[in-house]
């Protein structure tokens, strides 16, 4: 398995973009990232957070149907995402493994190493707006 990450993909309004949300699925379509888990994510106007199974959305209806294991994402990381959003916006909560780095991985593994960490780089240190 490729090292997997937690991403909260945060949206302005209250419910999803379409096209943003077909552009995130069209990377699992490509094979470079696996979905793993996954939850929808609203703070309202007036600041109550709420979560969905991807399956309440027409667009994510199925995106789960093969997960193997228990859910990742629990109250806890729905309330701790909630604190990145502002009121009256939406977020994707994935759980991702990076398939393009899965090889990468499995060699580091068989020569004795472990993947110690990452970090996430803002786009903003990177120069992207």
């Amino acid at each position: 398995m490729g090292p997997a990450e937690f991403i909260v993909l945060a949206f302005p309004e209250e419910q999803l973009r379409v096209a943003a949300v077909a552009a995130v699925m069209g990377l699992r379509k490509a094979g470079v990232v696996r979905l793993i888990d996954g939850l929808v994510a609203t703070k309202t106007a007036s600041g109550a957070v709420l979560s969905a199974e991807f399956d309440e959305f027409v667009e994510l209806r199925g995106l789960l149907a093969h997960r193997e294991a228990a859910p990742l994402i629990g109250p806890e990381d729905v309330r701790e995402s909630a604190e990145l959003m502002d009121r009256g916006s939406c977020a994707l909560l994935l759980v991702v493994e990076h398939v393009w780095a899965e090889d990468a991985a499995i060699a580091v593994r068989a020569a004795g190493g472990r993947i110690a960490g990452a970090v996430r780089l803002p786009a903003d240190r990177l120069g992207v707006a």
